[in-house]
């Protein structure tokens, strides 16, 4: 039986021996140490040795869960028959770290037999720690988080994505963007979904959507968003998001509003 506290301990640790790579690592990494995983998509050598030491961190409290992790396959037990699931993902925005644009993260979420159990982002450009357990509140560097209340669409600042991995979805996102964009008060895109969610959890944006997203990118920002009073489902309104891909977010005023948009545009 592994204790929320426990889990949260060992997602902090990893986070923190992740972040502590990408502080190692240069502003700006010499563009011939990058390596292409698919269009616009990279790697580098801090992405792997940060996915090592964080990996590295959790098998030391816990060596027999089971890990997914976005750059390698660990191995372990299968996700269906471990106690625990971690997803890991060591540099949540690597193309702003390559190019010294401050908006990286480190995420880490342990998901147990109730669901998601324990979570923490590092925004390694801003340095701040956002902490989660379930039942518990979400917490920025110590500090309890709340959405925020702002109840108008007209009022409200949205984040998203763009969907660079799947092409195929840019005519559907570009009627969302040109639906959504005129009736709030501004769009922004950092280039990563974490910190997107742990802002989110703490006021700085009102609502976000994103068509694409991988396990590990969201895991961790989705249960910070629950126990910051946020709402967040799939593109059909399901709360099972982790596997899902897309996703729509906000407080619970500015969700339905988006909600009803995204929808309505296909």
């Amino acid at each position: 039986m592994n204790s929320l506290e426990d889990l949260l301990h060992a997602a902090r640790n990893a986070a923190e021996a992740a972040a502590a790579i990408h502080r190692r690592g240069a502003s700006r990494l010499d563009p011939e140490a990058w390596t292409e995983k698919g269009h616009a998509d990279w790697v580098s050598e801090v992405d792997h040795e940060a996915e090592a030491a964080a990996v590295g961190a959790i098998r030391e409290t816990f060596p027999n869960h089971a890990i997914a992790a976005e750059e390698s396959d660990w191995g372990g037990p299968e996700s269906d028959d471990a106690e625990v699931t971690w997803y890991v993902d060591p540099l949540d925005g690597t193309t702003n770290y390559l190019h010294g644009y401050p908006y990286h993260s480190v995420s880490i979420a342990a998901v147990d037999s109730q669901g998601l159990a324990a979570a923490v982002v590092v925004n390694s450009g801003r340095w701040e720690t956002f902490e989660a357990m379930r039942g518990e509140g979400a917490r920025m560097d110590g500090h309890p988080i709340a959405v925020s209340k702002v109840d108008e669409l007209k009022l409200a600042l949205i984040g998203t994505g763009f969907p660079f991995k799947k092409t195929e979805l840019l005519g559907t996102y570009m009627k969302q963007f040109g639906e959504i964009l005129p009736r709030t008060s501004g769009i922004r895109r950092t280039g990563s979904a974490a910190i997107d969610l742990c802002d989110l959890a703490c006021g700085r944006l009102d609502g976000f959507w994103e068509l694409h997203l991988a396990p590990w990118d969201v895991a961790a920002g989705v249960l910070i968003l629950r126990e910051a009073g946020g709402v967040i489902t799939d593109l059909a309104g399901n709360d099972d998001v982790i596997e899902h891909g897309g996703f729509i977010a906000g407080n619970p005023a500015i969700y339905r509003e988006l909600y009803r948009l995204v929808r309505s545009t296909k």
